[in-house]
């Protein structure tokens, strides 16, 4: 297995994959997570892809984030443009570095809300994404052309964190500009379960 890199912008792990015909993954983990937090999830819901995973820059007390927050649901929205920015260029050297076609974005939580913030403000940074308990990230979203992006949405219908209307509305807006959305509301908290891995694995096959 790759071990951690630190050369660069982010510090990350980069683990090549033994299935070319799979889409590599970004692997954003949420907050208080590192680049290792997803690794194993990766493996499971997508076997012999190409792992790339990044440790958020943002720091909350001593848990890694990918953007800063005024309060739990609250996003610090001008900072979250410049870390957007920041990702999707970092995603760009490592796509020329590691030999690597746009990947689909797999995110939880404050990754997953990153990762919907890429789709909508530099679209051609990934061939799609899976949303894992994902809320709206812009108040006033840029306008992006995702047509044909696939994007799964997976919230948790008892989630204290994310609202039912909330996921519903990210669903509707990344609809609106054109992704192929499913969007399925579990009978889950903020947490994963066995359902998520399930429908990952089926999701990530046919994508």
């Amino acid at each position: 297995m790759t071990g951690t890199t630190v050369d660069t912008d982010f510090i990350h792990v980069f683990e090549p994959g033994s299935d070319p015909a799979r889409r590599p993954l970004l692997l954003l983990h949420g907050t208080g997570g590192d680049e290792r937090d997803l690794l194993s999830l990766g493996r499971t819901v997508a076997p012999g892809a190409s792992l790339l995973s990044p440790r958020g820059k943002v720091l909350e007390g001593a848990a890694p984030r990918f953007f800063r927050r005024l309060a739990e649901g609250v996003f610090d929205e001008a900072d979250l443009r410049q870390r957007t920015d920041e990702l999707a260029d970092f995603v760009l050297l490592a796509r020329e570095r590691y030999g690597l076609p746009a990947p689909i974005a797999l995110g939880f939580s404050n990754g997953a809300n990153i990762a919907a913030a890429l789709l909508l403000q530099r679209p051609e940074i990934l061939a799609g994404a899976a949303l894992l308990r994902a809320m709206v990230p812009f108040a006033e979203p840029p306008r992006a052309d995702l047509t044909g992006k696939p994007v799964l949405i997976l919230s948790g219908a008892l989630d204290p964190i994310v609202p039912k209307a909330n996921a519903e509305a990210l669903a509707r807006q990344l609809g609106e500009s054109g992704a192929a959305v499913e969007h399925r509301a579990l009978p889950a908290g903020h947490g994963l379960g066995q359902a998520d891995i399930g429908l990952l694995g089926d999701w990530l096959a046919r994508n």
